[in-house]
C-alpha cells in the first residue's frame, strides 16, 4: 500500500485508506447525513406558522428585510412587462446557450415518460394503473447573491420536467434584488420553459408561501428547487403536505482516478464542487501515489486563479479528501459506500467497470466529461440526491411531476370467483365490515 504523501503546508494530504486516518475519514463520509440544526429548525417553523396565518403580509415583511427594503406589494408578481423588459437586456450568446441547453434537457427528460397501462384476466378481471400529472408545481429558484449570479439551469433543471409531465400551473418562485428586480436571464430562462407565473419571494417563507398558499400566491400539490439550509428544512418541515424532490445536502463530487487519468482535470473538477459551499464535499480516491501528489499541485496553482477563491479553499481545507487504495475496484466498492450525488470514473475503460457502480446520483465517464456538463448542457437532470441518500433516491424528473392511481374492476364472474377468499383473508384479519361487504353482494342473488 503507497505510504502517505507529506509535503509544506499542503491544501490536502493524500492518506492511505488502511491507514487509522483514512478509516476515519471513511467513517465520516458513510455517515454524513444531516438535518438542520435545532435552531435553523425552529427559526424555519416560526417562519412557515406566520406565513400560513398572515400570508401575503408575512412575504412582504421579510423581503424587507432580508432582500430589497423597499418592497410594496405590488411587486410581488413579476409583470408581463417585466419579462417582455427582460428579453431586451440578455444577448444573444445567452439566448444561444440556453436553446442549446432546453433542447438537450428537453430530449432526454422525454424519455421519461410514463404510460398508463392494464392487465386484464380471462375472467373478466381489469387491473392497472393510471398515471397523471400532479395539479401544479412549485419552483423554487434561489437569488444567487443577489441577482449577481442568476441560477438559470434550475429554472430549466426544474420546469422542463414539469412540462413533460403535463404540469399545467407552475409556479415560480425566487427572492428579488436591492431594487425588487429579478435577474433578466431568469425572466428570460422561466418564459422559454413555459413559466409565466412568477413570484418575488424567497428562503423558508416562499417555501411556506406554496405549501399554504396566500391572498396572491396559490397553493401546489410539489416543491421542487434548490437554496440554503432554510429552504431545505422549509421543505422538510412541509413535506407530506405536498410533495418534494428531495431533502438535499451541500454538493458533492467523488473522483476516481487511476494513472492514466490528469492531475489538472481532477483538480478543475474538485474545485468546481468546492467553489459552491464552504460545506461541499470533494474527494479523490485514487490508485497512483503520483496522481494524488500532482492533484495536490494542481490544486494550489488553480485556486488562486478562482474567483470564489476563499470559498473553495475552505471547502477543501475542512471537507476534502484524497484516499489511496491499492485498484479500481476498491475504490468503486468504496464509492459504492459512499453513494456520492457526482460520481467522475477518470480511469482506464470506464464503460467496462460501470457494472460495478450501484449508487450514485450521477456517473461521468472519461477524462472529457466533467461534472459542469451535466450541470448545464448534456440533458440529464442536475438536481441529484446528495449526504448518501443516492443509495436509497434518484435525480429530479419527469416521475417527480406524476402520481399513479390503481384501477380495479371486477365481473361478477371473477367477483364470485374471489369471494371465499376475500372473506378468509378479512375475517383473519378481524375486519368484519370488509368480509360483510363481500357477503351482502352474495346474498344478493340479483346483483351484477
Amino acid at each position: 500500500m503507497p505510504t502517505n504523501i507529506q509535503s509544506e503546508n499542503p491544501i490536502l494530504t493524500p492518506v492511505s485508506v488502511s491507514s487509522a486516518e483514512g478509516q476515519k475519514q471513511l467513517a465520516g463520509l458513510a455517515d454524513r447525513f444531516q438535518l438542520a440544526d435545532s435552531n435553523c429548525r425552529q427559526i424555519v417553523t416560526d417562519i412557515l406558522a406566520r406565513v400560513q396565518k398572515e400570508g401575503d403580509a408575512a412575504l412582504i415583511d421579510y423581503t424587507r428585510q432580508f432582500d430589497s427594503p423597499n418592497f410594496n406589494p405590488e411587486q410581488l408578481k413579476v409583470s408581463k412587462e417585466e419579462i417582455d423588459q427582460a428579453y431586451t437586456l440578455v444577448d444573444e450568446s445567452f439566448m444561444a446557450a440556453l436553446k442549446l441547453a432546453r433542447e438537450r434537457i428537453q430530449t432526454f427528460h422525454e424519455r421519461e415518460k410514463e404510460d398508463s397501462w392494464i392487465l386484464t384476466r380471462e375472467d373478466g378481471t381489469i387491473t392497472g394503473r393510471l398515471v397523471q400529472p400532479v395539479d401544479s408545481a412549485g419552483l423554487y429558484v434561489p437569488g444567487g447573491q443577489g441577482g449577481k449570479t442568476p441560477l438559470v439551469s434550475s429554472v430549466l433543471m426544474n420546469g422542463i420536467p414539469a412540462t413533460i409531465a403535463g404540469v399545467k400551473k407552475q409556479v415560480m418562485m425566487t427572492p428579488p434584488s436591492e431594487n425588487g428586480s429579478v435577474s433578466p436571464p431568469l425572466l428570460v430562462a422561466a418564459r422559454e420553459t413555459g413559466i409565466t407565473e412568477i413570484y418575488k419571494a424567497g428562503s423558508a417563507w416562499a417555501i411556506g408561501a406554496l405549501a399554504f398558499g396566500t391572498e396572491t400566491i396559490p397553493r401546489v400539490d410539489v416543491i421542487v428547487g434548490p437554496g440554503n439550509q432554510f429552504v431545505t428544512e422549509a421543505k422538510r418541515q412541509v413535506s407530506g403536505r405536498v410533495r418534494i424532490d428531495m431533502i438535499a445536502g451541500p454538493s458533492e463530487v467523488l473522483i476516481v482516478a487511476d494513472d492514466s487519468a490528469k492531475p489538472p482535470f481532477i483538480a478543475a473538477d474538485m474545485l468546481a464542487q468546492a467553489e459552491h459551499d464552504p460545506q461541499a464535499l470533494a474527494i479523490l480516491i485514487t490508485t497512483s501515489e503520483e496522481i494524488g501528489r500532482k492533484t495536490v499541485q494542481e490544486l494550489e496553482l488553480q485556486l488562486p486563479k478562482l474567483s470564489r477563491e476563499d470559498i473553495a479553499r475552505t471547502s477543501l481545507t475542512t471537507r476534502g479528501v484524497i484516499l489511496m487504495v491499492e485498484s479500481v475496484d476498491e475504490a468503486l466498492k468504496l464509492a459504492n459506500d459512499i453513494a456520492i450525488e457526482h460520481l467522475e470514473l477518470m480511469i482506464n475503460e470506464p464503460f467496462l467497470h460501470l457494472p460495478k457502480v450501484r449508487h450514485a446520483g450521477a456517473i461521468f465517464l472519461g477524462n472529457h466529461s466533467p461534472e459542469a456538463c451535466g450541470d448545464y448542457v448534456a440533458g440529464p437532470n442536475h438536481v441529484l440526491p446528495t449526504m448518501g441518500t443516492a443509495r436509497i433516491s434518484s435525480a429530479l424528473g419527469v416521475e417527480t411531476f406524476l402520481k399513479k392511481s390503481s384501477l380495479i374492476a371486477y365481473s361478477k364472474e371473477a367477483f364470485l370467483a374471489d369471494a371465499e377468499h376475500i372473506r378468509t383473508l378479512a375475517t383473519l384479519e378481524g375486519l368484519t365490515a370488509h368480509a360483510r361487504s363481500v357477503s351482502v353482494r352474495l346474498e344478493e342473488k340479483g346483483s351484477d
